[in-house]
């Protein structure tokens, strides 16, 4: 029996938060929407990013769920996710071309149904 494609294959560098790169992403009609860019976004309050040489770790202290960037990229538009007014602004300043958009909106939108990062109260 093959392995689930949505776990991260040991030492598949795409892997970011338990999502695969080559699943559907979130502007693919396969997928559910739910994640909005424009919407200002932050790391949880209740979340610890770790930097890490192969990316980042992150451990929520209310669900007590570990997760793992294996994007560095990733990683600094998390971190950088409190200092912009959305989504789309964080990614447009970490140099996110269109093409490459819908990778890093699914790992946020990974990220977010996680509850590792969470809209900003306005």
């Amino acid at each position: 029996m093959s392995a689930p494609t949505s776990n991260p294959t040991s030492g598949d560098r795409s892997a970011v938060a338990g999502v695969r790169f080559d699943t559907p992403g979130p502007d693919s009609p396969d997928s559910r929407a739910g994640f909005d860019t424009f919407v200002a976004w932050e790391l949880n309050p209740k979340v610890a990013l770790r930097p890490e040489p192969f990316g980042a770790l992150l451990y929520h202290f209310g669900t007590r769920k570990l997760s793992f960037l294996k994007n560095l990229t990733v990683v600094g538009i998390v971190q950088s996710l409190a200092d912009h007014d959305s989504a789309e602004a964080a990614l447009l300043a970490a140099g996110i071309t269109p093409a490459q958009r819908p990778l890093y909106v699914q790992a946020l939108t990974a990220l977010a149904d996680s509850a590792m990062i969470t809209p900003r109260a306005a």
